[in-house]
């Protein structure tokens, strides 16, 4: 989709443009490890026992002043070596190098696994995007240090810790550069947290996995992956019925086949 002055999102004109960053489909299970699965190719029935299927789909927002990034991925690399989000970004005509801003809603491995990345040659670890200001909640990343029994994710993070580029976010609600509300939510993870984008009288809205999927935003569903599931339920409820009426647009990380959706009165 080639970068024009203006986004077509279920037929609204919007202002700010956003665009879909999908790293595929995945199967997981117990051992936490993402294994790309093909739908084309596979049979569902042949996942690993106990096994679930995850869509992985971080977003780019273009603003006027800024080209933004909701949540990094896995932080896998192509058959070339090179980062998946950098080559879905620059597929898009987007220099990775010119992402001015790095939303992180949490820090499980599926959304915080691009933070940084592993140089094939030099085998030493980079900050991603070394020109962005990255926003993280300071407890989240502490949490995570503190009690992930998983190597890689400490490893694709850890650089966070010394990057001059981070903004640590230390309240439980705030703007940033009057473009970006975020609101820690909890239900998913406790220090979860979301993003309202605006500009020109445009929402884009970012649930993250508190709103992964259009699906969960129709349905009473309560996931027994949440910290807090009917937490999670209710938060869906209140946005989408308030997006209805104002007219986000919700961004759905989870969600392949619906990566972006304005509700109606009528859902």
């Amino acid at each position: 989709m080639p970068i024009g002055k203006w986004c077509f999102v279920n037929a609204y004109f919007c202002s700010m443009r956003i665009y879909p960053l999908s790293e595929g489909s995945f199967s997981i299970d117990h051992t936490k490890v993402f294994v790309p699965f093909d739908s084309s190719q596979q049979m569902f029935q042949n996942r690993p026992k106990g096994s679930i299927l995850v869509e992985v789909q971080p977003f780019v927002v273009i603003t006027e002043k800024d080209i933004i990034l909701l949540d990094t991925g896995l932080g896998y690399t192509n058959q070339e070596g090179v980062l998946q989000l950098h080559a879905n970004l620059m597929a898009l005509g987007i220099n990775p190098s010119t992402v001015t801003k790095v939303f992180l809603s949490h820090l499980h491995k599926d959304h915080a696994g691009g933070i940084s990345y592993l140089h094939p040659i030099h085998q030493e670890r980079y900050i991603s995007f070394p020109y962005a200001k990255y926003y993280v909640q300071k407890k989240e990343f502490e949490e995570v240090q503190a009690k992930s029994n998983d190597p890689n994710l400490l490893a694709q993070i850890e650089p966070l810790a010394n990057f001059s580029g981070v903004q640590w976010l230390t309240e439980e609600e705030g703007t940033i550069d009057d473009i970006l509300h975020f609101q820690i939510t909890g239900g998913h993870s406790q220090y979860h947290q979301v993003a309202w984008l605006k500009e020109n009288g445009e929402t884009i809205f970012f649930g993250a996995d508190v709103a992964p999927q259009l699906q969960q935003m129709k349905a009473k569903f309560v996931a027994k992956y949440d910290l807090d599931g009917k937490k999670s339920l209710e938060y869906r409820q209140s946005w989408w019925q308030q997006g209805a009426k104002e007219q986000w647009t919700f961004a759905f990380y989870h969600d392949i086949q619906h990566p972006t959706q304005i509700p109606t009165a009528i859902d």
